[in-house]
């Protein structure tokens, strides 16, 4: 058997850290580490992740893998599963790494769990914890089939750099044309000075409580001191002051970094269910009775528009 695979999330050659973060997390399990990475001229990429533990990479580089196309992936993997015979594949809870995942244990008709926090594979076995409820219970998830099938939540493992051989592995290509059944005609980016959201080791979020554009200008001042990424609550993503891609939720996105700011935000359960397993929460809010002092650290009971103003300043000093 070859061990636990790492499925590694990457665009244009840009590597998300979370692929490091699963690297050092499965040399803890004490079998044999490799990645494996899809795309267009990304076998120039082995080596980083042989700086995290990889004694093995496997690169699928062709046309075909150019953009994230779900067909050609599941198609690639389950090909390559079927020859090298992993033990357990992780991939990363991304929205591509959710789409992959979830289709390719459908195809082998494999156990899958989702949004990992915790994981322990041995003996062709995955024990994962996973957080339900909007995070108010923790749930142990036993999978046995075979391969196991994780997604994993970006932020709960450490990176830790461990050279491994890094042997590159070129499989066949298995996918064809007729496997795309999807295109991707066009692809506009955000282009944004800020850390990407999932990513960043400190975000800092506003909620209902920024009243408007003018408040989140506030909120904005604070992250760019702190080089932090922005985010908001469901309150100001649907008041039109923030993006979609910045929420920060159940229905938008889960971060974990070791800094969260939230200003502004009362708490309900679906945000708290995005920011919840952070490291350290500080929270400003007028109602001292607001759910989100529940789960923070630090907490002010005031106006942001006094607060944020007044923290930006000393921190400048």
């Amino acid at each position: 058997m070859a061990g636990t695979w790492v499925f590694v999330e990457q665009k244009d050659g840009n590597i998300r850290k979370v692929t490091f973060e699963m690297l050092s997390e499965a040399k803890k399990f004490g079998d044999e580490v490799s990645a494996v990475v899809f795309g267009k001229g990304v076998e120039a990429l082995a080596p980083e992740f042989a700086k995290y533990g990889a004694d093995k990479v496997y690169v699928a580089d062709d046309d075909i893998f150019g953009d994230y196309n779900t067909g050609a992936y599941v198609a690639q993997m389950a090909a390559m599963i079927a020859e090298y015979k992993p033990n357990a594949v992780m991939f990363a809870h991304t929205f591509n790494g959710r789409d992959f995942a979830s289709r390719l244990a459908q195809k082998l008709e494999a156990g899958l769990a989702t949004d990992v926090i915790k994981a322990e594979i041995s003996a062709g076995k995955g024990l994962f914890t996973r957080a339900i409820y909007a995070g108010k219970v923790l749930a142990k998830v036993e999978v046995t089939t075979d391969p196991v099938l994780a997604t994993i939540r970006a932020g709960v493992f450490e990176v830790v750099e461990g050279a491994g051989a890094g042997e590159v592995v070129k499989p066949a290509i298995a996918a064809t044309a007729a496997d795309v059944y999807q295109a991707i005609k066009d692809f506009v980016p955000t282009v944004s000075a800020r850390p990407e959201l999932t990513e960043a080791p400190v975000v800092v979020s506003g909620g209902r409580g920024c009243k408007g554009p003018d408040g989140i200008k506030i909120v904005e001042q604070l992250a760019d001191l702190l080089g932090a990424a922005l985010g908001g609550s469901r309150a100001s993503i649907d008041s039109g002051w923030l993006g979609h891609e910045l929420q920060v939720g159940q229905t938008g996105k889960v971060v974990n970094p070791n800094l969260y700011i939230a200003c502004g935000i009362s708490g309900a359960i679906q945000h708290l269910a995005g920011m919840s397993s952070s490291k350290f929460i500080a929270s400003i809010n007028t109602d001292p009775e607001a759910p989100i002092f529940n789960v923070s650290d630090f907490g002010v009971v005031g106006d942001l528009f006094k607060v944020v103003p007044l923290t930006v300043d000393e921190l400048k000093k």
